[in-house]
């Protein structure tokens, strides 16, 4: 550390000089601060995906490691041909229930442009213009509707 007793006083031109390099090292400093920290992150992230990745490979041969175990359980009381039917009939049905859930969310979200955005920029757009009346912020959010998430 530097004893500021010991430097020559500037002159104000001197210092307001020295601003431009001084923002320059900064704003150096903290991008660099930024990429070190997001190659940290994106690191681990990495990992984590990788191994995430893992336990879902392992977890679907696991899922069909269990069918056969059904089919061979269920074989011990009917022919063998009969449980895997009757296992992958059971398959079939759940996942076309889940593939109509699915199907119904989707539904739920068309169209996929941000209707409420347009207009609330549409309105913006009026209000600076003058052509209409700019909505005070109770009307604004009380007309607000959530959306398919439940948020506003």
């Amino acid at each position: 550390m530097t004893d500021t007793r010991d430097r020559k006083p500037r002159s104000l031109f001197g210092l307001v000089g020295d601003v431009p390099q001084l923002v320059k090292n900064l704003v150096k400093g903290e991008i660099a601060l930024l990429k070190a920290e997001l190659v940290g992150k994106a690191k681990v992230f990495a990992i984590a995906a990788g191994l995430l990745i893992a336990a879902l490979v392992i977890v679907l041969y696991a899922i069909g490691v269990l069918l056969t175990a059904a089919v061979m359980g269920l074989a011990t009381v009917m022919p063998a041909w009969l449980a895997a039917l009757v296992v992958a009939f059971v398959m079939l049905v759940v996942a076309a229930i889940l593939g109509f859930v699915g199907w119904k969310r989707f539904k739920k979200g068309l169209p996929i442009t941000p209707k409420r955005t347009i207009d609330s920029v549409k309105n913006d757009i009026n209000a600076v213009k003058g052509m209409g009346k700019k909505p005070t912020p109770e009307t604004q959010h009380a007309s607000r509707k959530p959306d398919v998430g439940g948020r506003f």
